[in-house]
């Protein structure tokens, strides 16, 4: 008898695992691939909405908390919220939302005097931590669409709770009234303005007494990406348009908004770094020469940058990463004290051949250096340059600090300063010893919170200060120095205090900054002369958890007044 071949059974067996290796392949590559083309099918369509929208929708594939949709009223753990008014709503509902709600009035209609500018309420998704106005229990515990808040004065009511006469009650724009522009005020401007009418002055009795509106500048490129963030919680707070995006409006189209209010009551919050500061006080320089010295505003500073030393100066910390309720940033802002800062004018003139170039001009808020830590802020920036989106976090802006400054300790590329630069003080020719740099000061801080000029030890040296018109020259033995002060085991080497700072630079080409803005320099001439003053605003001290809530009972106790009256 003639036996079956054998192996027919095992090529079969090899075509079957071949095909499950196929489909087990292909099918996760499939469904990935339905995936990605609905999700750009459901942005196509979020976007045409988006795009001829009244709210300031933003799409989130995951809501951070328990959230109910304000049309149906069911749970939604994706869909879009608006930045203005804090609705929110699922993907399937969102069109509906639109036609629906109406968002915050920016604008009143028709100039409605402060009387008739009722609470706009809307429903469900209202913090936790508030209280109903009315029985002062606790709003948003159950697990459903419920109670009201209201977008202007952030009162929350229980729906139980919820009367007519509330409906149509006037709104007193809540604990932040004297920060906000009211929509009533802009109306009234608009229609002066078709008048041709300026005396804006005439408006002010429909606001407070003690009125000083607010200008919230937010970059959201600066430090640690909490811009977007900030963004939507003070459009949430107060008049959208008060809050500016400045990585879409340059700060000096944003700064016009101040000619329309009060003059000298204007404060502004930049959210950023010291870059961004200067960049909004040039702008605010910018208003001066057109003119508009009396709009001038007084500004205060949220630091989301790497460095901020010039915020840490005025008393408003080393770095913002969201330990502090924007509410609490808004008191800051309302208590801070005015001061001045010097501004000063940094003229870099080439010599030999370079000489008919245009000199360089410079505005600095900080300070100036030439030598290594300008050389560890060039490489910083060449490399940022090059891939901007690996220094997204302070934490690791510091850390590529921190290895340039090390690898400098090796190379010491800035070796020799003495014999390349001479230094002048108010005319008078400074002997330098052997140095790698040289900094100049206007400010206490430097380098991340160091407080570079008092020092350590007990010899007594006068308080840098950033109103006197006076600077401040340090020098360093080099990178390694540099570190040893920064964690107080060393001093600099102190130069003087001078009114003007003149820097030869004979030979070679150094690295040099202004404000962390780094460059390559030949042979030159540095010159730093006073250029002016800015109006800044400075923090005094932190607030407690204690006097927040006693702030906050003493609100209440004044609303309860206003009503009874």
């Amino acid at each position: 008898m003639e036996r079956p071949a054998s192996g027919g059974g095992g090529g079969g067996g090899e075509w079957r695992l071949a095909l499950w290796t196929l489909c087990s392949v292909l099918l996760p590559v499939l469904i990935t691939l339905w995936c990605s083309l609905q999700r750009a099918r459901r942005q196509l369509l979020i976007r045409d909405i988006f795009r001829s929208s009244k709210h300031d929708w933003r799409y989130t594939d995951l809501f951070g908390q328990p959230s109910y949709c304000c049309v149906c009223g069911q749970a939604v753990l994706r869909g879009a919220f608006c930045r203005c008014c804090g609705r929110r709503a699922g993907e399937g509902c969102l069109k509906r939302a639109e036609r629906r709600f109406p968002c915050k009035e920016t604008v009143a209609r028709g100039g409605r005097a402060p009387a008739a500018t009722p609470h706009h309420w809307i429903r469900g998704n209202v913090p936790l931590c508030s209280h109903c106005r009315v029985c002062r229990q606790q709003c948003g515990t159950q697990p459903k669409l419920c109670d009201y808040r209201c977008v202007w004065c952030q009162h929350t009511v229980h729906d139980e709770c919820m009367q007519n006469s509330l409906k149509n009650e006037e709104c007193t724009f809540g604990e932040f009234r004297d920060l906000i522009i009211p929509p009533y005020y802009l109306s009234a401007v608009n229609q002066m303005r078709k008048e041709k009418r300026t005396d804006y002055e005439k408006i002010v009795p429909y606001c407070r007494k003690h009125w000083i509106p607010i200008i919230i500048l937010a970059n959201t490129r600066s430090g640690n990406n909490m811009g977007e963030t900030l963004l939507g919680e003070f459009k949430i707070l107060l008049n959208p348009v008060q809050v500016f995006d400045l990585s879409k409006i340059a700060p000096a189209k944003a700064l016009q908004l101040c000619t329309l209010l009060p003059c000298n009551a204007v404060r502004v919050l930049v959210c950023g770094g010291d870059g961004t500061v200067g960049w909004v006080l040039d702008a605010i320089d910018e208003m001066k020469i057109k003119g508009q010295e009396r709009y001038i505003p007084q500004v205060a500073i949220l630091p989301l940058g790497t460095g901020n030393d010039l915020s840490n100066t005025l008393g408003w910390g080393a770095g913002y990463a969201g330990e502090v309720p924007v509410e609490q940033i808004l008191r800051n802002v309302m208590e801070a004290d005015g001061i001045k800062l010097d501004r000063w004018k940094v003229q870099v003139t080439n010599k030999g051949y370079y000489n008919l170039r245009k000199p360089k001009v410079f505005t600095m808020n900080n300070y100036f250096s030439i030598g290594p830590d300008a050389l560890m802020a060039l490489n910083f920036h060449a490399h940022r340059e090059k891939t901007p989106s690996l220094f997204s976090s302070r934490i690791i802006n510091k850390a590529v600090y921190f290895f340039y400054g090390t690898k400098d300790c090796l190379v010491q590329e800035c070796k020799d300063l003495n014999k390349k630069v001479e230094l002048e003080l108010d005319g008078e020719r400074i002997e330098l010893p052997n140095l790698e740099g040289i900094i100049v000061l206007n400010i206490g801080y430097w380098g991340g919170g160091c407080r570079l000029w008092e020092g350590m030890g007990d010899e007594p040296y006068p308080l840098a200060r950033h109103d006197d018109g006076l600077l401040e020259v340090v020098g360093v033995y080099g990178s390694f120095h540099c570190a040893q002060i920064q964690v107080k085991l060393a001093n600099p080497v102190r130069l003087g205090q001078a009114h003007t700072v003149r820097l030869i630079l004979k030979s070679s080409k150094m690295p040099m900054q202004v404000d962390g803005e780094p460059w390559a320099q030949g042979p030159c001439t540095v010159t730093i002369t006073h250029k002016t003053h800015a109006l800044m605003l400075y923090h005094s001290g932190e607030q407690t958890d204690d006097d927040a809530s006693s702030v906050s009972e003493q609100e209440h106790v004044r609303e309860q007044t206003d009503e009874d009256v």
